[in-house]
Formats: C-alpha cells, sequence, structure tokens
C-alpha cells in the first residue's frame, strides 16, 4: 500500500475543501439549518410527539443523513471530475498508485467532508433541543458506511459525467428528492398502507430509519435490514469502481 501517494490525494481533497469553506461547508449547514429551522417550528408546534420524541428531535438525523448522502456524493464526484475535465487525471493514472489507492484517497476525503457536515449539523441542532444518542457507536459507524458509500457512488458518477449538467443530476434530480420522500420529516408508518409499500422501494428510507435507530432506539424498519442493504450498495460500487478502472472507461478516452 503506497500510504504516501494515497494520503497525497487526500490532503489534495481536503485542500479543495478547505479552500473555499463558505461554499462547500457552511453552505450546506446554513441550509440544513433554515430545514430545521422552519420545520421545527412550523409543523413541531402542531404535532406533540413521534415514537415518544419531540417532531424537533425527531428530523435530526433526517437532516444529518440527507447530508451525508448529497455531500458524500458531490465532493467525489466532482473531486474526479475536474481532474478529467483539465486533463490532470493521468498524471494520477500514471502515479505508482493502484487503483485502490486512488479509490480510497478520493472517497474518504469525500466522507471526512460529510462527517464534518453532519457534525455541524447536530451541534446546530442541540442550540434548539436536546437530542439523545442511545447508540453512538453505530450511529458513528452507520453514518460513515453511508457517506462512504454514497462517495463511492459519487465517483462513479463522475468518471460517467462528461458535461457538468451530467455531473449536477443525480443530487439535483435523484438524490435529493429521494431524501425528502424518505422519511427525513415524517415517519412512514404514518402513511396510507399502499404508500408505506412505495415507500419500501426508496432505498434512502433505510439509511434514514437505521440512523434513527442509533439516536432514539425506536424506527419504522429492522436496523438490521438498513445496514444490510447499504452494505450490498457498497460491494456494488466497489466492483463497479475496479471494473471502470480495469478496462478505462471514460478515464482514459
Amino acid at each position: 500500500m503506497n500510504w504516501i501517494g494515497l494520503y497525497t490525494i487526500y490532503r489534495k481533497e481536503m485542500n479543495r475543501t478547505f479552500a473555499i469553506p463558505l461554499q462547500t461547508v457552511l453552505s450546506p449547514v446554513i441550509t440544513t439549518a433554515l430545514y430545521f429551522i422552519v420545520f421545527g417550528a412550523a409543523i413541531g408546534s402542531q404535532i406533540t410527539q413521534i415514537s415518544g420524541v419531540t417532531y424537533m428531535q425527531f428530523i435530526v438525523p433526517g437532516l444529518i443523513m440527507m447530508a451525508l448522502l448529497t455531500n458524500s456524493l458531490s465532493a467525489s464526484s466532482s473531486g474526479i471530475y475536474f481532474p478529467k475535465f483539465i486533463g490532470t487525471i493521468y498524471e494520477i493514472l500514471s502515479a505508482p498508485l493502484s487503483h485502490l489507492e486512488i479509490i480510497l484517497g478520493y472517497t474518504l476525503a469525500a466522507t471526512t467532508r460529510a462527517l464534518i457536515i453532519g457534525s455541524l449539523i447536530y451541534i446546530v441542532a442541540l442550540l434548539f433541543t436536546p437530542i439523545p444518542i442511545m447508540h453512538p457507536v453505530y450511529a458513528f459507524f452507520f453514518a460513515f458506511l453511508t457517506a462512504f458509500t454514497f462517495a463511492l457512488f459519487g465517483l462513479i458518477i463522475g468518471i460517467w459525467s462528461d458535461t457538468f449538467e451530467k455531473l449536477s443530476l443525480f443530487p439535483a434530480l435523484i438524490i435529493t428528492p429521494l431524501a425528502f420522500l424518505g422519511g427525513v420529516f415524517y415517519p412512514i408508518s404514518i402513511l396510507p398502507p399502499l404508500w408505506q409499500t412505495l415507500s419500501l422501494i426508496n432505498p434512502v428510507v433505510y439509511m434514514i430509519s437505521g440512523l434513527r435507530w442509533s439516536f432514539f432506539g425506536t424506527t419504522d424498519i429492522n436496523p438490521q435490514i438498513s445496514l444490510t442493504l447499504i452494505i450490498v450498495f457498497l460491494l456494488l460500487c466497489v466492483g463497479t469502481l475496479f471494473m471502470i478502472f480495469r478496462t478505462g472507461y471514460k478515464i482514459r478516452d
């Protein structure tokens, strides 16, 4: 393992993140905090409790998960897309780095960025309401695993994209809508039976439910099912990326 090369990619991506902190870190934190304030204040005043917690507390894990998904994906996809766009990707491919080291360098940096944003959102939420975490180890593990998996998925999107429109397609038109429909602001148990069944097709439902269970100990879906599905998705992303790097698909073109 070329640890120096892996760390160089990781440090380059982290430097890119902190070079424009208002855009990469503070902007998503402020946006999510506004969701929390608006929905928590407007709807929370009309709802007493959901599964034994206040509405303000209930939406925090969903907002954190939405931030983890969108920011890990966007960080890794843009991180690999721009070297492709300006042609510096060939310097990385010609360096003494294995495919695993390149993948880990980008995904770990994107995961770190997402976890920083998720942590800041949690701290901001604490200013408004106490938020217990019943299973802190599981909460961190699940947050890390989800962010890492979507960072891998973001690499696939960044490699596949050959225009800025394609690069923004998945975060804007797929990930964000799935997050909003995945139980961020409501438990799927309150939906009519038909819509509950349709919600189970949405993979984000399982991720939000898993993180919510680690916070409050209650959930609509068994956390073991949530964990299993995210591991399956992780393995699919890993397999796809190794195939892409082995064949040079849209990298060596």
